[in-house]
């Protein structure tokens, strides 16, 4: 008999990335306060920036996914041994990125997506869900970036390829966030709020995801043939005014009361923040790194805690209820948010203190997830089904 911890995608992968989150955002303010001496493989920028989105932000969507594609399809998805060896293989390369030596990370990290993928692959293919498939194309696209980062960061291709294929990333896990938001927050008020006064508007749910992929697109030759500061500005305006009306389309103000619910679009109003941000970056008007960390931080971290709470408690058959613990991990992630954000537009001349301030938000945030949620995650079911 398999132990609860594998019996289902959500439960190893949600417990490894909250504990990832605790861990790797201490060392890393350990690395940036000087209290912990940095290496040639760990402790740089762009460890950071890739243990963030291939590290802890992987683990989310493997959980996330493994468990939704099992929903959708009606077909089991990874589970027992051949679920341990896809933690496992997150585990090693986690370790070895922080160790190395830098080829064996690299390998072994640059399969845990590939993998990832043919979990998800078999039981939409089996099924005929043929819908879903965009997820096993988004997984792809991160597997990609991940093998040109280690290339980039080896020497092996243009360097400047390895900030490229973090950008890209980040991008492709916006684009998941607006397809799995615009499933779920919609639905989810809907079904909760008695006369939400739900709208869904066809042109603009094509120009927002529309305007994400041109995004791509767009930075993409940009590497080669760099545009107009003023065009990029123009691009990243549109999508964050069609996010924007995309949002308030759906009536975030009928979540009020619900703490669990209303975590969802306001999570997601981060999505249009960070895009006006990055096109004031564009043009020079706001530095870059307060558009990522208002995505990073605002719209992914918070939508995955969102998800990874409101998942948890539905499929272990408890009351789908954010309670004073869930309830202040979120704020505390906003919170960490806005120092983040502040810390180079509101407040800049206490830099170091702003960052510092929201690396330890961030990690009591999770870390109050972990304590709240390690025995939901580790023992069976109210429901002895997950």
């Amino acid at each position: 008999m398999k132990h609860p911890l594998l019996e289902l995608g959500f439960r190893p992968f949600y417990l490894l990335a909250a504990v990832y989150a605790v861990f790797a955002v201490a060392l890393w303010s350990g690395f940036l306060s000087g209290l912990v001496p940095v290496n040639a493989i760990a402790g740089g920028t762009a460890w950071h920036r890739h243990e963030m989105v291939f590290g802890f932000s992987s683990a989310v969507i493997a959980g996330f996914l493994l468990t939704a594609v099992k929903n959708w399809t009606g077909r089991t998805t990874a589970n027992g041994p051949a679920l341990a060896v896809l933690a496992g293989l997150w585990i090693a390369g986690r370790i070895f990125a922080l160790s190395g030596p830098g080829a064996v990370a690299a390998f072994i990290d640059g399969l845990f997506l590939p993998m990832l993928a043919i979990a998800l692959a078999v039981p939409i293919w089996q099924s005929g869900n043929r819908r879903n498939i965009v997820v096993v194309v988004v997984v792809l696209a991160l597997a990609a970036a991940n093998i040109v980062y280690h290339l980039a960061a080896a020497g092996e291709m243009d360097q400047n390829l390895a900030r490229g294929s973090i950008f890209f990333a980040l991008d492709v896990i916006t684009i998941l966030m607006a397809i799995i938001a615009g499933r779920v927050i919609p639905a989810f008020t809907k079904n909760a709020v008695v006369g939400a006064n739900v709208r869904r508007n066809t042109a603009i749910e094509v120009l927002s995801i529309g305007t994400l992929v041109v995004i791509v697109l767009a930075r993409g030759i940009n590497v080669m043939y760099p545009l107009p500061s003023m065009a990029m500005a123009m691009l990243f305006g549109a999508a964050a005014l069609a996010h924007g009306i995309r949002l308030a389309l759906w009536n975030p103000a009928a979540t009020r009361g619900n703490m669990l619910l209303a975590m969802l679009p306001i999570a997601y109003a981060w999505i249009p923040i960070s895009l006006a941000l990055m096109a004031l970056a564009s043009i020079s008007l706001v530095p870059q790194s307060a558009a990522v960390h208002a995505l990073t931080i605002g719209a992914m971290s918070s939508l995955m805690m969102a998800m990874m709470t409101r998942s948890s408690l539905g499929h272990t058959g408890r009351m789908l209820k954010a309670g004073p613990i869930e309830t202040a991990a979120f704020i505390l992630l906003q919170l960490a948010t806005l120092a983040r954000v502040g810390s180079q537009t509101a407040w800049p001349s206490h830099y170091l203190e702003s960052i510092m301030a929201s690396a330890v938000l961030w990690a009591l945030a999770f870390a109050i997830f972990l304590l709240r949620y390690l025995p939901i995650l580790t023992r069976p079911g109210i429901n002895a089904k997950a």
